[in-house]
Parts: structure tokens; sequence; C-alpha cells
């Protein structure tokens, strides 16, 4: 999709002042306070649990491909790996939050037979596992549960791959190549959120920035994807794209430019990280200019990987409506002075 490379170039490069310095403490001290990040304690728990779970998807790939009556060489070889996506791996997460995951296996490991069969039965035996309820009609397939008391959302992806590699890259789009619609949306969540955070200039800024900014959608009534408001990825990309707009900004000037930003943004102008990719595999990309439904989206605000979506599909007329009122109410408020 052809795009003029102008809109690309940064607003604005200018450094913080010292007021900006000062407003940012006050920020990060307001965050603190508000209890948005968790403790050394749990942040813990959670690579633990993380690891644990890891070692049971490895686990479980290598007694499928044993019982599947592969030879020992391929079972010594066999292989799954776990990836995490979404507010977890974005670093924005709070206290009690669940975690993304994503596991990728090979080609022989069914979703349906072997990890809705296999996988589930091997969780539900485990006395750590609890609230285990599968959704296999979903739109994106995911197991949900608690693993030690943390909260668990398990998608699962297997590739066109016998073997798959501790080091595999599902960044590269060769990875979407024969497989299924719905291992082509478990595996875009991750390589959603991988590609935000390679596309924004300051990871560190952009985690804070993101953290106010969801907290403000909790708060006034605006974080809900499902009910046509912001979901975590839709905040995470207008967010990422401010800081693209001002690269050299720290969060408490992103806060208010991104008010600023959206009070003014003509939709359904699309906000984009970069240029939508064609790609080479025939999937379908958001492109209004060929799809007769990309038109009717009221709030474009489209993913980075290929094959690029709308992640904001579900806002209505009613709820964009109310949004752009709290984007006009919060850069009012920035531009008086009252953060």
């Amino acid at each position: 999709m052809d795009t003029d490379i102008d809109i690309w170039q940064p607003v604005s490069r200018s450094s913080p002042d010292k007021f900006d310095l000062l407003e940012n403490q006050e920020l990060e001290k307001f965050l603190t306070k508000t209890g948005v990040f968790e403790s050394q304690e749990e942040s813990s728990k959670r690579e633990e649990v993380l690891g644990r779970l890891d070692q049971i998807v490895k686990t479980w790939v290598k007694n499928l491909s044993r019982a599947k009556g592969y030879s020992e060489s391929i079972v010594d070889e066999a292989n799954a790996k776990l990836f995490t996506f979404g507010s977890y791996r974005l670093g924005v997460h709070g206290p009690g939050a669940d975690i993304d995951t994503l596991c990728v296996g090979p080609n022989y490991a069914s979703r349906s037979e072997d990890f809705f069969g296999g996988l589930q039965k091997m969780l539900s035996e485990m006395p750590e596992v609890e609230e285990l309820h599968p959704i296999t009609e979903a739109y994106v397939p995911v197991m949900k549960f608690k693993f030690n008391g943390v909260s668990i959302d398990l998608l699962y992806a297997n590739v066109s791959l016998s073997c798959i590699p501790e080091d595999l890259d599902i960044s590269q789009d060769s990875i979407l190549q024969n497989v299924d619609p719905k291992t082509v949306r478990s595996l875009n969540g991750c390589r959603v959120t991988d590609l935000i955070l390679r596309l924004v200039p300051n990871v560190k800024t952009f985690r804070t920035a993101l953290k106010c900014m969801r907290l403000w959608a909790k708060q006034r009534g605006v974080y809900s994807n499902v009910s046509g408001f912001l979901g975590g990825i839709n905040l995470a990309l207008l967010v990422a794209r401010v800081c693209q707009m001002y690269p050299n900004a720290i969060p408490s000037m992103l806060v208010t430019r991104f008010f600023r930003v959206y009070d003014q943004w003509r939709w359904p102008l699309p906000v984009m990280l970069c240029p939508v990719e064609e790609g080479s595999l025939g999937l379908q990309i958001w492109d209004p200019r060929t799809n007769c439904m990309d038109k009717l989206h009221r709030m474009p605000i489209i993913t980075p990987a290929y094959p690029s979506m709308n992640s904001s599909y579900n806002v209505s007329a009613s709820t964009l409506q109310f949004m752009v009122q709290e984007f006009h109410r919060g850069n009012e408020i920035c531009r008086d002075g009252c953060v």
C-alpha cells in the first residue's frame, strides 16, 4: 500500500526542559501510588510459572511424538516453544493481570486433538492447575486456567515445521506459510507485540506512558475492546504512534501529546506505525481501497505485523463520539495545566 513518506517523520524532536522533568517525576510518583506496578515477589512468581509451563509443553510434545510412533532420535529433538504477548510482553501489566501466552508446536501436533486433547488432559491432572476452561470455538481458540494462582491465557500454533528450534523467530513472515487462519491469528498476537517494541524509539518511555493511558482509559470508562472502546492493543498502538511523532519526549510530555494528537485526529484516518505490507503469501490485509467492509471502519487502528488488520473494528458511531469527547476533555485539562 503506497503511503506518503512524510507522515512517518517526527513532528518534533524537542527534548524535555526542567518543567517537563519535574512533571515527569510527579507522574511517576502518581503511578506508583495508584498501584500499577507489581511487586518483585509477584514478578518472580510469574517467571517461575512461565518456566514451569515451558517445561510442560516440551514434555507434552515429546510424549506426543513417542505416542505417534516416531523414532527415538525424533523424540529427542521434539520441541515446543512458549512465547508471551499482550500487556505482559509489553511490560505494562499490573498486579493480578493474566499472562497471554502462545505455545508453538510442530506440524504433527494438532490443535483439536492434541492441544485441546492431550495437553488439556495433562494440565487438568496437575494440582497446580485450577479453573481450566478450554474455549475451542473462539475466533482465537484459547485455554484459560490458573497455574499456582497466576492466570494464564494459552493459545496454540502448529506451524509447518516438524521440529521447533529453541531459537525460533516468529517475526519472519515465512512462519505463516501453510497454516490455517486460526494459527495466523494466534501467531499475530506475538508478532504484533514484538514489532511494536521494535518500532517505538524508547521502550522504557513508551511503557510508562502506556501504563498512564491504560489507567486513564479504565478510570474514564473507555477501556473495553469488546464494548467498542479501547482495548490493550488499541491503546498500545495509539501511544506507540505518539512516541514515534515525539521521539525525544518523556512520559509526562507524551501524555499531553497523546490528548493533543487524538483530539485533533481526523477519523477515520487510520493510525499506523508503519506502511501496510502487501506480503507475498496472499493473506487478506486491511485495505479500504479493495475491501468494502474496511471502508466502514470508523476508527482504524492498524496492527503493524503482516497481515495487518484493524484492531478496533468494534468501534461504533456512538463509542467513537464518546471517545472523541474524552480525548477533547483530556486535551483541555492538559492545556490548562491541571494534570
